[in-house]
């Protein structure tokens, strides 16, 4: 996974500098909903690592937030790519969005993960069983063993509230958790790698955004609930002290609906 690794970081970085290039006119467009657009440097970072990856590693396959999927050679992994995940704060000029890029097995597990802070310059990185890394150094989760007096982030599914995620909030408001939500899932899912964030959670899985800090926090050290989420379902990652806590919020809160 160097080679892999390496082209990654430095495809990262370059996204950064691209995203954070001041923007004279940007054209913002509408996909499915008024809450589902995307601007000419989603499409334009998007292309250019798309290019990257296909040249250099010709047999993996590719699935874009942007332009879908290209696949593989059979059995061969392939690349999830979020050119910019945030694309809303990022149109109107709010400073939290992200690049995120990770490598998954055919059968969806995940091998390598990047996710770039362009506004802060900050590259998280890790490869499976390495451990996980921002800027180069060794990160790892929290040490906190509870839910109270600490940062919880999650997001929104777009525009609106996911099944079980109003009762969550109140009940963490009722723990004194502070709740963030920031508008960029895989930033805020890589926090809780940097110990930042006591937990984060998502009501919808999906692998080109949260795939890569999924990664990223597990080899920190996070637990994950569940350890690799099916497309579209909840996830929530957890500083390991605060798991069983977290866990059981969890089950009450939001995996009840389920039932």
């Amino acid at each position: 996974m160097d080679r892999e690794l390496a082209i990654a970081t430095e495809l990262a970085e370059w996204a950064s500098e691209r995203i954070r290039r001041p923007r004279a006119t940007e054209e913002v467009r509408q996909k499915a909903s008024p809450a589902d657009i995307v601007t000419d440097t989603d499409e334009a970072v998007e292309s250019h690592v798309r290019a990257v990856l296909a040249r250099e590693f010709p047999q993996y396959g590719i699935e874009g937030e942007e332009y879908g999927v290209h696949e593989g050679t059979p059995g061969a992994p392939h690349w999830v790519i979020d050119p910019v995940d945030g694309t809303t704060n990022y149109a109107h000029g709010i400073g939290w969005c992200s690049f995120s890029l990770g490598l998954a097995t055919e059968r969806g597990e995940p091998l390598l993960g990047v996710v770039a802070d362009p506004w802060r310059r900050e590259i998280f990185s890790a490869v499976k069983g390495g451990g996980a890394r921002l800027d180069g150094r060794p990160i790892h989760a929290a040490a906190h063993d509870t839910l109270t007096g600490h940062a919880f982030l999650t997001e929104w599914a777009a525009h609106a509230h996911w099944p079980g995620m109003d009762d969550l909030l109140r009940e963490l408001s009722a723990r004194h958790c502070t709740v963030r939500v920031m508008g960029s899932t895989a930033l805020s899912l890589v926090q809780v790698a940097a110990g930042r964030a006591v937990a984060a959670a998502i009501g919808e899985f999906h692998p080109v955004d949260a795939l890569p800090p999924l990664l990223i926090a597990t080899e920190a050290g996070a637990v994950a609930v569940p350890e690799l989420p099916a497309y579209d379902t909840p996830l929530l990652l957890v500083a390991p002290e605060a798991a069983r806590e977290a866990t059981a919020l969890w089950e009450k809160t939001v995996l009840s609906r389920g039932e």
